[in-house]
């Protein structure tokens, strides 16, 4: 078993923070051999905390794939709209790629890549990260089991939490479509996969409705300013105070995320610096974002089954749940909480503690790290798991997901896929 060398195209949060470092937890299955980031402080931090020379290390992901091709595979960690053409550009140098979510933003942009790895039989693996947990594994097996019989409903929610979507969707990387991507594209594309993967059927209509209600400058409380670090009449009782909530993180002791966004080592006096001069300090009714803060979408599949998915920003926690329904039961799932209840029709109900399955929560409940080891094991030519997604069916997720933004456009027309 050899070593995949990588090279990482973007070392935020997903690239630096979350996939480099699975090399300390695979140290026999990767080895990072280059990287490229826009940021000169982050590629000073891969470069030392990997061993990295300068000439291993490259101002832009664009300048690190004009070269001849540096490694076995690439992660694509880069800005949404930056997917598109460098994944075509290391398609064309020869890499496998591990792609960050969302594929492309376009339906065509994520049908050309997966026609190019086709033809040039390379694996494109989209960091769906759920199929990865424990908790939706233990889910997928209990339906191919047919626990509950055949799938017939299932309502799902995915619990943003008021704080992430400040920090995310309002202030952040993914609150201008124009920049990014429309939320249900961003932000849940994860649900559409999972969702299809779990009932193992396509999607043949399509149906949605959602808007931006609150983060408006029409909302902004009287004599609100610009940032939160300026004297503002409701800063006491507004649970959106920039200042609050990341100060306070940093107070207690807490500096990973969200807060190493705003800086890479977070002490009280940069992040104040921070908040007084970046963009995670603005009122959230005075930004430019334009996604969504709430959405539902219904989905038609093929059999008849059909899907109710919620998102919504206004949540007081983050997480996921959902209930399925089929003919001979029910079950209920609670990521967040860990737990999934079986109840078969007429039968007593079973209770499964997914925390008594692993002791590997970190980074998407430990999703992150099995994808990553998955990914590196396929390329190894290692048996794999059911959860390794195909780009195709990656694919269908996206379509889905960019179906219901034109159908919430069109209020909420139904949309034949």
């Amino acid at each position: 078993m050899k070593r995949i060398t990588i090279a990482i195209a973007g070392c935020g949060d997903r690239g630096l923070n979350t996939y480099a470092y699975c090399q300390e937890k695979f140290p026999d299955l990767m080895q990072i051999v280059a990287a490229a980031d826009i940021r000169p402080e982050r590629l000073k931090i891969i470069k030392k905390q990997f061993g990295l020379t300068d000439k291993q290390c490259y101002s832009d992901a664009n300048s690190m794939l004009e070269q001849p091709k540096l490694a076995d595979a690439i992660f694509i960690c880069t800005g949404d709209k930056m997917h598109y053409p460098q994944a075509l550009a290391a398609l064309n140098k020869g890499y496998h790629i591990l792609l960050e979510k969302p594929i492309a933003t376009t339906e065509q942009e994520c049908i050309d890549i997966a026609k190019l790895a086709d033809e040039k039989n390379l694996y494109v693996v989209v960091c769906h990260v759920l199929r990865y947990t424990v908790f939706y594994q233990k889910l997928k097996e209990l339906l191919d089991k047919k626990i509950i019989g055949d799938v017939v409903s299932i309502q799902a929610i995915e619990k943003v939490g008021y704080w992430h979507q400040a920090h995310s969707y309002v202030r952040g990387n993914w609150r201008n479509t124009e920049e990014s991507s429309p939320m249900i594209l961003a932000k849940c594309c994860h649900d559409m996969d999972i969702l299809l993967w779990l009932t193992d059927k396509h999607c043949k209509s399509v149906s949605s409705y959602g808007n931006l209600m609150l983060f408006k400058e029409e909302n902004a409380p009287t004599g609100a300013p610009l940032r939160c670090t300026e004297p503002c009449p409701v800063a006491d009782t507004c649970p959106y105070n920039a200042v609050n909530f990341y100060m306070g993180m940093v107070k207690k002791g807490e500096y990973g995320w969200p807060v190493n966004v705003l800086h890479n080592e977070p002490t009280e006096e940069n992040i104040m610096e921070s908040l007084r001069t970046g963009p995670y300090g603005r009122c959230v009714y005075h930004c430019d974002n334009n996604v969504v803060d709430h959405q539902v979408v219904n989905l038609l599949l093929e059999g008849g089954t059909t899907i109710n998915f919620t998102m919504c920003g206004f949540t007081a926690d983050g997480g996921r749940e959902l209930r399925i329904m089929g003919t001979l039961g029910e079950i209920y799932g609670n990521v967040h909480n860990k737990k999934i209840s079986v109840m078969p029709f007429g039968k007593e109900a079973i209770d499964i503690d997914i925390s008594k399955l692993t002791d590997d929560f970190s980074g998407h409940e430990g999703g992150d790290a099995r994808m990553v080891e998955e990914f590196l094991r396929l390329l190894n030519g290692e048996p794999v798991s059911k959860s390794i997604t195909t780009i195709s069916r990656s694919v269908e997720s996206h379509l889905v997901a960019l179906a219901a933004e034109r159908s919430r456009l069109n209020n909420g027309e139904s949309l034949i896929l």
